[in-house]
């Protein structure tokens, strides 16, 4: 098998899945409780929350965790605008941001607030002019996503927290780094707020954080007890916590020699190109994210060629995962490259992945492409 579908989700390193299943067994109590075995998780908690503060150059304090991307997304989007609407309503994003914002920002605008939505170039970047002309003294929140999750084109976050904070400096600069997170070096004093998920770092699923700057403020979107200082009450999933921290904990510590792996692997990928006529990089070439290759290949559906790579034992994606149930009226793709996101399929990788793989993922695609290229109508 050739997992080429890691920007969805990651397979959980085996010395994380060993670290949760023991803390399953002798860490079961509750975190808030008063006595010794309640203290003894709460202890674990801080600890992997220290190493994803750590991990940005934050302080402990300023991490929150939360059930993954999707509700740190949420949270920040919605809580955001609730806390500062006295302040002005104007907010601004882009059109190429993950659902759980895009989605966040639609529910504003049914509210009242004034939606400013920033289109991308061919590549998939914002233009900085265009920013800093939608930046006034209105607007309080700004949300662009670090690292895009289908065409992994990497925004300049802190050219654009600069930006902002020149425009406005009581404007709230909130960055996705769900694709980042693990894999991009972060310094948390270029955004305000910064959204993770640790299934994407080879953790396990169901458990995210975000990462608030000190005094921001974020409304409540929960309510009922006092976890996380009373800002996301509930039990905590003590088990995911414990483990996210160690994929971080993993993660950062190999995050240079992960980088140079992923690289090579999309560079030997990038070889398609050059094999079959019609293949197109959707993104940018040269700077987008090593971890993201997002390719359309003339003539052949995504979906399809998906399927012909599945059996050859490839695993690959046609977008976002989190929306490929749904029926988009168009393709984050179709905004860099219109016409060509029916025919995209991303593939995305790991540092478990190897050069041999990638190798083999371009002999599968000389020998399906034009085989696929056969049936198309004349």
């Amino acid at each position: 098998m050739i997992y080429f579908d890691n920007a969805s989700t990651t397979k959980v390193n085996d010395t994380v899945l060993e670290k949760m299943y023991e803390f399953m067994k002798t860490g079961f109590a509750n975190p808030s409780s008063l006595h010794k075995l309640g203290f003894e998780v709460e202890k674990e908690v801080t600890r992997a929350r220290k190493i994803i503060a750590e991990a940005i150059k934050a302080e402990p304090d300023e991490i929150y965790f939360t059930s993954g991307g999707t509700e740190a997304n949420n949270t920040a989007v919605l809580g955001v605008a609730d806390a500062y609407k006295k302040r002005g309503n104007r907010v601004v994003t882009m059109n190429i941001e993950h659902p759980s914002v895009t989605d966040s920002y639609k529910e504003l605008e049914k509210r009242g607030f004034e939606v400013i939505t920033l289109n991308v170039d061919e590549k998939g970047y914002i233009n900085i002019n265009e920013l800093e002309e939608a930046v006034n003294e209105n607007t309080i929140l700004v949300s662009i996503m670090y690292v895009n999750n289908e065409i992994g084109t990497v925004q300049d976050i802190e050219r654009i927290y600069s930006v902002i904070k020149e425009k406005n400096k009581n404007c709230i600069f909130h960055t996705d780094c769900v694709q980042a997170f693990g894999k991009h070096k972060i310094n948390c004093k270029n955004a305000d707020i910064i959204t993770i998920s640790s299934h994407k770092i080879q953790g396990p699923k169901g458990v995210g954080a975000m990462y608030i700057k000190k005094g921001v403020r974020v409304s409540n979107l929960h309510f009922g007890g006092g976890q996380e200082k009373g800002f996301r009450p509930g039990t905590e999933n003590t088990y995911a916590i414990v483990a996210m921290g160690e994929a971080c904990n993993i993660a950062i510590k190999n995050i240079d020699e992960n980088y140079k792996k992923v690289s090579e692997v999309k560079n030997t990928l990038l070889k398609i190109t050059d094999e079959i006529d019609g293949v197109y990089v959707n993104g940018d070439r040269e700077k987008g994210s090593p971890y993201i290759l997002n390719l359309s290949f003339k003539d052949v559906k995504g979906e399809v060629l998906l399927h012909a790579l599945e059996n050859d034992g490839i695993y690959v994606a046609t977008g976002s995962a989190c929306s490929s149930r749904v029926k988009e009226k168009k393709k984050i793709v179709d905004y860099v490259a219109d016409g060509r996101g029916g025919s995209a399929v991303r593939f995305s990788f790991s540092g478990e992945n190897t050069v041999e793989e990638a190798e083999k993922a371009v002999e599968s695609l000389k020998r399906q492409v034009p085989l696929l290229r056969r049936f198309v109508p004349r």
